[in-house]
């Protein structure tokens, strides 16, 4: 039990939000790069401007999130958000006024 509470604080989570313009050809082409460079990079579109992505350890976020600035386009606004397990465990979703538990997170492999 303890170390299952220890793991909620370590798994982490990282949310990507933006708001990208898309009124000129080029514009659309970045925008649609960004999000497919995120899917090659692990992240699950959550909603049409929101990606997030499972991470085992602060460190393994930190990399993802360096790579999500290497490719962030050159117009818009990107932000993002780190989360613990724990945290993200609290998040509701409401599909109309209907609620929905969140999908189990990715099965991990413990050594110790």
């Amino acid at each position: 039990m303890e170390q299952t509470r220890l793991n909620a604080y370590h798994i982490m989570w990282l949310f990507v939000f933006f708001d990208l313009p898309v009124t000129t050809k080029k514009d659309r082409r970045q925008a649609t790069r960004f999000r497919q460079d995120l899917l090659k990079d692990g992240f699950s579109m959550m909603q049409f401007s929101v990606y997030n992505r499972h991470c085992a350890s602060k460190e393994s976020a930190e990399v993802h999130m360096k790579r999500v600035k290497s490719f962030v386009p050159e117009k818009g606004q990107v932000s993002i958000l780190t989360v613990t397990d724990k945290q993200y465990g609290n998040i509701s979703n409401y599909w109309g006024k209907r609620s929905s538990p969140m999908p189990e997170g990715p099965k991990q492999l413990e050594m110790f």
